[in-house]
C-alpha cells in the first residue's frame, strides 16, 4: 500500500502543479500512459488522458484509469489500448478481451437501471445465446449486475471469443460502468478481476488518441483515375441522388434534372440478400454516365435476421459473396461499395445490439467480405464505412468508433445525419449546421480520409425546409473534405402507411427552388466521367 501512496501524492502533484519531471523508481514498478503512449515520467498537465499501471504482486497489475475514475487489477501478462480511452479501456491477449466502459447520462434521458435493461436485449435471441449465470453482485460497495453468456464457436473466426461475462456497475442513477469479457474459453475465472474495481477520483481528460489514416490500393487505372478525380484533396463537391427508379428506368429521374438543370454524377443502389448482385443495374448507370454507391445491407426482407452476423461468420453466405465479388469484377468500372451502413442504429441487424454487444464481430463481417474480393482480385471497388451520427442506443459499448474494421480495409468515410422532422414523438428539428458543423469537425479529427455525405435528407414535417436547404448550400462548401453528398430523395412511412418523413426533393414548387438556386454553385466537373472515355 506504501508504493500506492506514494504515487498518488506524486500524482496530485503533477496534476496541480507546472509540468514536473518524476522518474519512475521514485515510486517503484509504476508506468503511467499518457494521452494514449506508454509514459515514463510523471508528467502531467489537468488536461491530459492519465492512467498508471501498479505492480501488485508478481503477476498482477493494478490499472489506475484516473481519466475515467477507476481501478481494475489484471493480470500483468495482458497488453493495454487505451487508443480509444474516450470511449473504453481494452486489456487483452492471444485469448481474451477486456473492455471497460464508462457511460455519464446526466444530459440524457438515460439511466443506469434503463442503460442494464437495454444493453441485453440481445439474449431474446435464445437460439444463438445461451445465458450461464444472470445475477446481482456487489463491486466497489454497490449493488451491480453480473452476466455470463456463451455462443457456438464461428468457423470464419480464427481465435473465437465465444464465452462472455458482462458487469454493469452503477455509481449512481446516472453514471454506469461496464466491464465486458470476451475470450475463447470459459471466463469463470475472471471473477476475482471484476471484484477489483473500485471508484477512485477523477483527474486529467479522457481522450480519442489515436488518427485512423487511409492505406494506398492496388486498383485498376479508371478507378484509380477515378478516385482521384472525384476525392482526391483538389477534387470539388459533387451530388447525387438516390431515386427509387433510378437506374432501372431513368425516365422520371431525367425529367427531373431536367427541371433543376443538374446532371447528377452518383446514384445509390440498396440491396440485400434478397436479390444477386445488380450488374445490369451498374451497367445502365454507367451508360448514362453515373457512378453508383452499391449499398449492400446483410440481411433479408420479410424474414428472421436474428443470426446473420452469426450465419455469415459460419460460412453460410460464402456462395453469396463470392458471386457477388466475382460480378463486381466483371463489370470493371469503379464501384462506390458502402457496406452495412448505419451500423451503430439499432434497427440495423447487424448492429452489436443483436450479437452480444461485440462490435468485433461487425469488423470480423466486414474483414471477412472483404478478403473474399481480395481472393477473387476485384481492383475496381471502392470501400465506404459509414456510421450514423447518433448513435442508437447511444451506449458507449455501441460508438461508432467501436466498429471501425481498420485502416487497410476503408477507402472513405460516410457521413450521415438527417433532419428527420418532428413527426414521431421525441424527434427534434436540426439544423443543416446543427448536424454537420460538429459532425465534420469530429471527423476531421479522427480520419484522414476524403469523406462523402453518402445519404442525407431533410423531412418537410415540422419546419421550413426550404430554408434548411438554403441553409445546406450556404455551409457545405466550407466542408472542403467532403467530396460528394448525395440526397435520398424518398418517403419513410410510419406503421400503418402514412408518411412521416417526406425527404423528396420534388416535393413542392419551393423545394425545387431551393434546389435550382443552390445547385448551379456546384456544376458537375467539366472533366465529369472523363475515365470513361
Amino acid at each position: 500500500m506504501r508504493k500506492k501512496h506514494c504515487f498518488i501524492a506524486l500524482f496530485i502533484l503533477a496534476i496541480f502543479l507546472p509540468p514536473v519531471f518524476y522518474p519512475l523508481d521514485a515510486c517503484a514498478a509504476t508506468t503511467f500512459i499518457k494521452n494514449g503512449a506508454i509514459n515514463y515520467q510523471a508528467e502531467f498537465n489537468s488536461y491530459d488522458d492519465i492512467k498508471a499501471i501498479a505492480t501488485l504482486k508478481p503477476g498482477i497489475n493494478r490499472l489506475l484509469d484516473y481519466s475515467q475514475a477507476y481501478s481494475i487489477d489484471y493480470p500483468s501478462h495482458m497488453n493495454i489500448d487505451a487508443s480509444l480511452s474516450q470511449v473504453k479501456t481494452s486489456l487483452w491477449d492471444d485469448k481474451t478481451c477486456i473492455e471497460i466502459y464508462r457511460d455519464d447520462f446526466s444530459q440524457t434521458v438515460h439511466t443506469a437501471a434503463a442503460y442494464q435493461y437495454y444493453s441485453n436485449q440481445f439474449l431474446n435471441n435464445r437460439k444463438d445465446h445461451q445465458i450461464q449465470e444472470n445475477r446481482s453482485i456487489t463491486i466497489a460497495g454497490v449493488k451491480a449486475h453480473l452476466l455470463r453468456w456463451q455462443r457456438s464457436k464461428l468457423s470464419r473466426v480464427a481465435g473465437d471469443k465465444n464465452y462472455y461475462m458482462s458487469v454493469e456497475i452503477p455509481r449512481n442513477s446516472k453514471e454506469v460502468y461496464t466491464i465486458l469479457i470476451k475470450s475463447s474459453s470459459p471466463v469463470e475465472s475472471f471473477l476475482p478481476l471484476v471484484k477489483s474495481f473500485t471508484f477512485i477520483d477523477n483527474n486529467g481528460y479522457s481522450k480519442i488518441n489515436t488518427r485512423f489514416k487511409k492505406k494506398d490500393k492496388a486498383w485498376n487505372e479508371e478507378t484509380k483515375a477515378f478516385y482521384e478525380q472525384y476525392f482526391g484533396p483538389d477534387a470539388s463537391l459533387q451530388w447525387g441522388i438516390f431515386e427509387n427508379s433510378a437506374p432501372a428506368n431513368m425516365d422520371y429521374l431525367n425529367k427531373l434534372e431536367e427541371n433543376l438543370n443538374y446532371k447528377f454524377n452518383f446514384l445509390v443502389l440498396y440491396k440485400t440478400f434478397d436479390t444477386p448482385f445488380p450488374l445490369e443495374e451498374l451497367q445502365k448507370a454507367y451508360d448514362e454516365q453515373k457512378y453508383v454507391e452499391l449499398t449492400l445491407q446483410t440481411m433479408w426482407y420479410n424474414r428472421d435476421n436474428s443470426s446473420v452476423t452469426y450465419d455469415i461468420l459460419n460460412g453460410h453466405y460464402d456462395y453469396f459473396f463470392e458471386d457477388y465479388a466475382e460480378k463486381a469484377r466483371q463489370f470493371g468500372h469503379p464501384i462506390l461499395f458502402r457496406l452495412n451502413n448505419e451500423m451503430n442504429g439499432d434497427w440495423c441487424v447487424y448492429s452489436s445490439y443483436y450479437s452480444s454487444k461485440d462490435s468485433e464481430l461487425f469488423k470480423e463481417v466486414w474483414r471477412y467480405i472483404y478478403n473474399i474480393f481480395q481472393h477473387k482480385q476485384v481492383d475496381n471497388v471502392i470501400w465506404v464505412w459509414n456510421p450514423h451520427d447518433l448513435s442508437f442506443p447511444g451506449f458507449m459499448w455501441n460508438h461508432y468508433l467501436n466498429y471501425f474494421p481498420g485502416e487497410e480495409y476503408v477507402d472513405i468515410i460516410g457521413l450521415t445525419g438527417y433532419n428527420t422532422g418532428t413527426y414521431h414523438k421525441g424527434e427534434i428539428w436540426r439544423g443543416f449546421r446543427q448536424i454537420y458543423d460538429p459532425l465534420y469537425e469530429e471527423y476531421c479529427r479522427y480520419f484522414d480520409y476524403p469523406f462523402m455525405i453518402s445519404e442525407f435528407a431533410c423531412s418537410s414535417v415540422g419546419g421550413n425546409k426550404a430554408l434548411w436547404i438554403e441553409e445546406m448550400f450556404a455551409q457545405m462548401e466550407k466542408y472542403d473534405r467532403i467530396k460528394v453528398a448525395i440526397w435520398f430523395n424518398g418517403v419513410d412511412f410510419d406503421l400503418v402507411g402514412r408518411a412521416a418523413r417526406k425527404y423528396r426533393l420534388d416535393e413542392s414548387p419551393a423545394i425545387i427552388e431551393a434546389f435550382q438556386k443552390g445547385l448551379p454553385s456546384y456544376k458537375p466537373d467539366p472533366k465529369a466521367n472523363k475515365t470513361q472515355q
